[in-house]
């Protein structure tokens, strides 16, 4: 079976998008690890390989079902990130065209018929969803703290505990 040639092009660009979100919060891991907060730099580097994760998913779609991929060329990432509510902000409206790129990719899968497509990004919606939840929070907490930036790291912090006890729980 090979995939619809509309729904192969639009991949390819969802493809571009994914690592074009891995770059930049790339960029801003980056730039918290050399403020020392560590705790955001973390964050925003699992956010990047979750990125860097969803490509290779729809590149692994494509292969599967014998498209062609084109990745199309990448913007640089913007480096004029210089507080924590400009990151959260950044990243929130990032994911928030994401969203808007896959709510598109879903409608034309389904006016090519193309069902296994459909299905196949329905895992990308509730990923998404927790993306915009993630994002939308920090960025709450990040205006809330002001540039009281250790208090947004100690959020984090209790955030990743949080996330690893429910892992743990989740687990055993």
């Amino acid at each position: 079976m090979q995939i619809n040639p509309a729904v192969n092009q639009a991949i390819n660009k969802q493809i571009g998008m994914e690592f074009g979100a891995y770059l930049q919060y790339l960029t801003i891991s980056t730039h918290f690890d050399v403020e020392g907060l560590s705790e955001l730099a973390a964050f925003f580097k699992a956010q990047a390989e979750d990125e860097r994760d969803h490509a290779e998913r729809f590149i692994n779609h494509v292969v599967a079902f014998n498209g062609k991929l084109e990745i199309p060329t990448i913007d640089a990432p913007s480096s004029d990130v210089k507080t924590i509510e400009e990151a959260a902000q950044l990243s929130l409206d990032w994911e928030m065209k994401v969203t808007d790129e896959i709510n598109a990719l879903l409608k034309l899968a389904s006016n090519e018929g193309d069902h296994i497509t459909e299905n196949f990004l329905s895992w990308f919606l509730d990923e998404q969803l927790e993306e915009l939840s993630t994002m939308n929070k920090l960025l709450k907490v990040a205006k809330r703290a002001g540039d009281n930036e250790l208090a947004v790291e100690e959020f984090m912090a209790r955030h990743r505990g949080q996330q690893q006890s429910n892992n743990t729980n989740a687990d055993g």
